[in-house]
């Protein structure tokens, strides 16, 4: 079996409205469908990310916490590339999102840092 790429990143969030608007108004992705679906009293937003990932953005009532820290198994975080980390760190600060401090990856020398989004989940920033 061979995988061609990430075709898309299910999260669940707390509260939708909250959650949408930091996914497209602060983080700028844009919307390809929402949907809500009424038997489960659940919306589902599809978010493009570049050219080939999507993220699914899920609401559920009461859903459970993710426990972080300290690490828990699963899924860790979600990475982003940008282009220049400086900009993208300082747009967020405009934006009222707090990031850690720069740091460099000691493998590939790659400059990153982290974010969360409105129900904790880290957010990494890597530049191109």
């Amino acid at each position: 079996m061979q995988f061609t790429r990430i075709h898309h990143i299910a999260i669940i969030c707390s509260d939708y409205e909250r959650s949408k608007h930091f996914y497209t108004n602060i983080l700028g992705f844009n919307i390809i469908h929402e949907q809500y679906r009424k038997e489960r009293n659940s919306y589902k937003l599809d978010l493009q990310v570049g050219e080939h990932t999507q993220i699914e953005l899920f609401s559920f009532e009461n859903p459970p916490k993710r426990p972080s820290y300290p690490e828990a198994c699963g899924l860790r975080h979600l990475a982003l590339e940008v282009d220049d980390i400086d900009e993208a760190v300082a747009y967020l600060q405009t934006q009222g999102v707090a990031t850690e401090p720069i740091r460099i990856d000691p493998v590939t020398g790659k400059r990153f840092t982290f974010f969360r989004d409105p129900d904790e989940l880290p957010i990494e920033l890597y530049e191109r």
